[in-house]
């Protein structure tokens, strides 16, 4: 899979950024990393750009991390974008609920840059 941006969806600007790093040293400085704060704006973001990737938390205020990957997976538009939920909510039941939503996989906070990268390739 060709990867050419990646939408960050992330209410912590602190996650924002050490995800952001990670994806451009491993990536290429060619990477465009796209930011949205919220589910809402993430969802606009995606609409406009049309992202390789979108990388979205769970747990932020107004429209959850949930309901946005919900929405953008049955919009015709954006269904195409592999959403990959990052979040400090880590039990079984939180997970399988991101993939019932729509996610490719789910990962639990603190992001390992190794897990990060191995969930990427595993999109195709």
């Amino acid at each position: 899979m060709l990867i050419k941006s990646i939408l960050i969806v992330d209410d912590s600007s602190t996650d924002r950024l050490s995800l952001a790093e990670m994806l451009v040293k491993v990536f290429n400085q060619d990477l465009k990393i796209l930011i949205a704060e919220s589910g809402e704006q993430g969802i606009i973001v995606a609409q406009n750009e049309l992202p390789d990737l979108i990388l979205m938390d769970i747990i932020m205020p107004g429209m959850t991390g949930f309901q946005a990957t919900r929405a953008l997976s049955k919009d015709p538009k954006t269904a195409h974008i592999p959403i990959i939920v990052c979040t400090g909510k880590s039990q079984a039941t939180d997970q399988a609920w991101a993939l019932k939503m729509g996610a490719k996989s789910c990962l639990a906070k603190p992001i390992e840059q190794a897990e990060l990268i191995a969930s990427i390739e595993a999109l195709g």
